[in-house]
């Protein structure tokens, strides 16, 4: 009988790790086909709702999106999809790792526990625990410890309007639009331009705060109304002191679930 071909994912921000993970599924898994390579959660998410692969080596630590927040919307994204997360030694995300049924490889990542690791994905086949896996971001849920040495979030932004430099605190942002190689920036006294991409943004604000809601949208949470969901799955924001409302791509909307 022919080996079952198997596909996956791997989301990592930090390129050289990502690049040491490839190589070592390649030798690890030869027939493994890595349908594709992620920066960030969000990429992740909509890359996972897209291709829906058998598993996916997710980064817990990513701009925007954690590898924990992209694990929970995967239940309606890509139900199929087998979760291995990828950590940094934390004695905190380790010990919840111990007590459930989903694989970790820990940073930098060994070869025989990768081996390991592989051996229990083909055992398992698609009989993936979906609840174990909701369990274990249950518990760690968004009180991850900030990574060692990470930058304090963005307080406040340097924003032009016109002719004018405004200085815009963080707080009050709305919400964040990509416009080409800029960002557009809007409060509810009206619309800035920032010189930094959307994603660099990501990356520099409070993640318990501003999600990113869509591949051109970053939004604050504290601005949110109300949030309705249409018949294609696709959300629609209500902003509290805005009148336009904003569009959540399907992939995003599990991110709504509870409120």
């Amino acid at each position: 009988m022919a080996e079952r071909a198997w596909t996956a994912i791997v989301a990592e921000d930090e390129a050289l790790l990502r690049a040491a993970l490839l190589e070592q599924l390649q030798v690890a898994w030869p027939r493994l086909q890595v349908l594709a390579e992620c920066e960030d959660g969000a990429s992740a998410l909509e890359t996972l709702a897209e291709k829906q692969p058998d598993i996916a080596f997710l980064d817990i630590r990513m701009p925007g999106l954690n590898g924990l927040e992209v694990a929970a919307a995967l239940a309606e994204a890509s139900p199929r999809t087998q979760v291995v997360f990828v950590t940094a030694y934390d004695q905190y995300a380790i010990d919840a790792f111990e007590h459930g049924a989903i694989d970790y490889l820990l940073k930098p990542v060994d070869a025989e526990r990768l081996a390991a690791t592989v051996q229990r994905l083909q055992a398992r086949g698609d009989n993936g625990d979906g609840a174990a896996l909701a369990a274990l971001v249950a518990r760690l849920g968004s009180a991850l410890p900030p990574r060692a040495g990470a930058a304090p979030p963005l307080t406040w932004l340097t924003a032009s309007a016109g002719r004018e430099t405004r200085l815009i605190l963080a707080d009050d942002v709305l919400y964040f639009r990509a416009a080409d190689k800029y960002t557009t920036v809007v409060t509810a006294e009206g619309e800035a331009l920032l010189r930094t991409p959307i994603r660099d943004l990501l990356a520099a604000l409070d993640s318990n705060v501003f999600k990113q809601v869509h591949r051109s949208t970053i939004v604050n949470l504290k601005a949110i109304a109300g949030v309705t969901r249409d018949d294609s799955g696709r959300g629609t924001l209500r902003l509290k002191s805005r009148p336009e409302t904003l569009v959540v791509s399907q992939p995003f909307m599990a991110l709504f679930r509870n409120m």
